[in-house]
């Protein structure tokens, strides 16, 4: 059916010059009918045969011309240089060449600039990585300075260099992953993980920001094993510790941190619910908070607020199969839901 089709568009193309032939044959057979009325029907049939062969010829000519265009013209789009440009506008029409070389032309200058670019992101995550890893140097010395000197400072003073300390750290880590966003090749590793449990191991690591903003931490629910990767099930519960810590305390004076484990028989899912008592996200904002950059109104009563560390939850859930859902009622603090898929092992 293929063949068909090719048929039937290089007719179409050039119909008017077929319908044109066909009714240059039908004038001389008219005129053959006037001067030849005895040998006519001769001369019809043999007037038939050779239109329809000359209409044939000329097909498989365009097709064969068809295909030789099509093939110059595929290299043509895979690499706009200048030679496939002149090997295109070879075997094609001369009327068609102004725009090949037109096309030629923008497509060099937009692979150029795109070039550039390429190149200038490139640079940008290396000078982001390398600035990591140069940070964590001081970080290192800090850590070092509050293990070793902790009995030069009083306990107010350690726990708010502790405080800062987990800060930077958390900033650290956020740059570092936004910059690995695009990377082709992603070390995650999945292994059982007992989830309260984990939730727990987080809690402590982070303690120190917890205490600072006062925060009371529950935890209710049954154990549930879950099936995920460590590194970056940790990166998502720390960005919403973070988020709590930065918009719940302020409007508190008890601060409460909530994790609840939820088993949904239904869906065979494993159902983990962050919640916390601040001031909550307007009905209009919570569709959004998952965005890059959304910060919301309430955004902008806090000086921390990038919304970078909620849309890095939703990149990272999503690189490990987890669905994210949010629920917030004004004044009623924020609820965020993980769910996790049921794996069979």
């Amino acid at each position: 059916m293929n063949w068909i089709k090719q048929i039937y568009d290089s007719f179409n193309a050039y119909k008017l010059w077929f319908l044109i032939f066909i009714a240059t044959c039908f004038l001389f057979s008219f005129l053959a009918w006037l001067a030849y009325p005895e040998t006519f029907k001769v001369l019809v049939g043999l007037m038939i045969v050779f239109t329809l062969a000359m209409i044939s010829m000329s097909i498989f000519m365009i097709m064969r011309k068809q295909k030789i265009i099509e093939a110059a013209f595929q290299n043509f789009l895979l690499e706009a240089t200048e030679t496939n440009e002149e090997i295109l506008c070879k075997v094609s029409p001369r009327t068609h060449w102004p725009f090949i070389r037109r096309i030629g032309s923008a497509i060099r200058s937009y692979q150029a600039e795109l070039n550039e670019q390429v190149i200038e992101l490139n640079e940008y995550e290396n000078y982001i990585e390398g600035w990591v890893h140069e940070i964590k140097k001081p970080l290192s010395l800090m850590t070092l300075i509050l293990d070793n000197r902790s009995d030069e400072m009083s306990p107010l003073v350690r726990q708010r260099m502790l405080h800062i300390r987990e800060q930077m750290l958390g900033d650290v880590e956020r740059i570092l992953y936004f910059a690995r966003l695009g990377a082709a090749h992603k070390d995650y590793i999945f292994e059982s993980i007992s989830l309260l449990a984990f939730c727990k191991q987080t809690i402590e690591n982070h303690q120190p920001i917890l205490d600072e903003a006062g925060f009371q931490i529950q935890f209710k629910g049954d154990e549930a094993e879950i099936f995920s990767d460590r590194k970056g099930l940790a990166f998502i519960l720390e960005q919403i510790i973070t988020n709590s810590t930065k918009h719940a305390a302020q409007n508190q004076e008890h601060p409460i941190l909530q994790f609840e484990t939820v088993h949904d028989e239904a869906g065979n899912q494993t159902i983990l619910h962050i919640r916390d008592n601040g001031p909550g996200v307007f009905e209009e904002d919570l569709p959004f908070i998952f965005d890059k950059g959304f910060t919301g109104r309430r955004g902008t009563y806090t000086r921390e607020a990038t919304g970078m560390g909620l849309f890095l939850v939703s990149r990272m859930a999503n690189d490990l199969a987890i669905q994210l859902d949010a629920k917030s009622e004004l004044g009623s603090g924020l609820t965020i839901s993980l769910l996790f898929p049921k794996v069979k092992q």
